[in-house]
């Protein structure tokens, strides 16, 4: 086997720039790159293998990238594009930003099936042993809920009531018994509606032992699992929920976005608060406490309501894909850092 063949990755060269350096000099430089690249030796251990100085290991590992030598390939899966994701990353202040390629059929649908599996192995990444994991209501944490294999034990709380009460064993609160059962810790479902006909009936079900209980682990989640809804049918359940006189009133309020049952301007401030006030869900203060908000939201559909979602500062990581990502990445100004967890209100 030659020496090309053995630095698979990082391969040798015999191109005119390598011929530049002597036999001698070819062979140490492809020992040295086997031995740092494919081996995981460090330049230190190199250094003392060939008797050098570790300043002349780096010197000869840097001209091996330069004379072509060596050759890095990043690789990533398929379905995963690593450059988008960065850039979205970077764009938005973000902590985590996985942007995933969906297939050309599902490029006009919300939320495709594929984003809850990506969601599903990043929480796997970002749930630590000890931790509180807060999922709200909505179809792509429903999906990433399913797709959980593996997570550390940990509490598993619900931060939203339920689209349909009659729907809830294979809904929101399915998905909370789904996690809880795949880390081994305990669950907190809430048995409710999200929506309420008022105010007064919502308080009165949140003095409720069993969903007060849950209320109690609101301030001790750490990471939060969350989805994104366009002010449209079919988009935002909470829209769908509504009457028309209703809708139309927020719409005229510049709703453009709404999640876990509170809604947002194109801006990121929230409008609205009187809905909020009707619904069993986790507080907007509360959920910028919270240091992990995962939001899972996709779609060309969904691109201008989770541009709102992220410029309100709420959200730390996003799970999305291409048609989204390229929707986010030319989205009116330049948001501020996500990360600067400020309330766009100043309340």
């Amino acid at each position: 086997m030659n020496s090309s063949e053995e630095i698979a990755v990082p391969g040798m060269s015999a191109g005119r720039s390598a011929m530049r350096m002597g036999p001698a000099e070819l062979v140490q430089a492809a020992a040295m790159a086997r031995r740092f690249y494919l081996e995981g030796k460090s330049k230190i251990q190199i250094a003392e293998e060939f008797g050098v100085s570790r300043f002349k290991v780096a010197r000869v590992l840097e001209t091996a990238l330069e004379r072509d030598l060596v050759r890095i390939e990043i690789r990533v899966p398929a379905e995963l594009d690593a450059e988008r994701s960065d850039a979205l990353r970077a764009r938005y202040g973000l902590r985590h930003a996985v942007v995933v390629e969906s297939p050309a059929e599902a490029q006009e649908s919300p939320d495709p099936e594929n984003l809850g599996e990506v969601a599903a192995d990043l929480l796997g990444e970002l749930v630590n042993e000890g931790d509180v994991l807060g999922l709200a209501w909505g179809r792509s944490t429903i999906h990433m809920a399913a797709a959980l294999d593996r997570l550390p034990p940990c509490t598993v709380v619900q931060l939203t009531g339920v689209y349909d009460a009659g729907t809830a064993e294979r809904g929101s609160v399915e998905a909370v018994r789904r996690a809880a059962q795949v880390s081994g810790g305990d669950a907190h479902p809430i048995y409710a509606p999200m929506l309420l006909p008022d105010a007064a009936t919502a308080a009165a079900l949140r003095s409720q032992t069993g969903i007060a209980r849950a209320f109690e682990y609101f301030d001790k989640v750490t990471v939060a699992c969350v989805s994104i809804g366009s002010w449209e049918a079919g988009i935002s359940t909470v829209h769908d929920m509504l009457t028309e006189e209703e809708r139309a009133h927020y719409a005229t309020l510049g709703v453009a976005a709404e999640m876990s049952a509170h809604l947002f301007d194109a801006e990121g401030r929230r409008v609205g608060r009187d809905l909020g006030e009707r619904c069993i869900t986790v507080e907007t203060d509360r959920l910028r406490r919270i240091p992990e908000v995962v939001a899972i939201a996709g779609g060309q559909r969904k691109g201008a309501a989770i541009d709102a979602v992220l410029r309100s500062g709420l959200v730390t990581s996003l799970v999305t894909d291409t048609s989204a990502a390229d929707y986010l990445m030319t989205a009116g100004a330049t948001p501020r850092p996500a990360l600067n967890r400020e309330d766009p209100d100043g309340i």
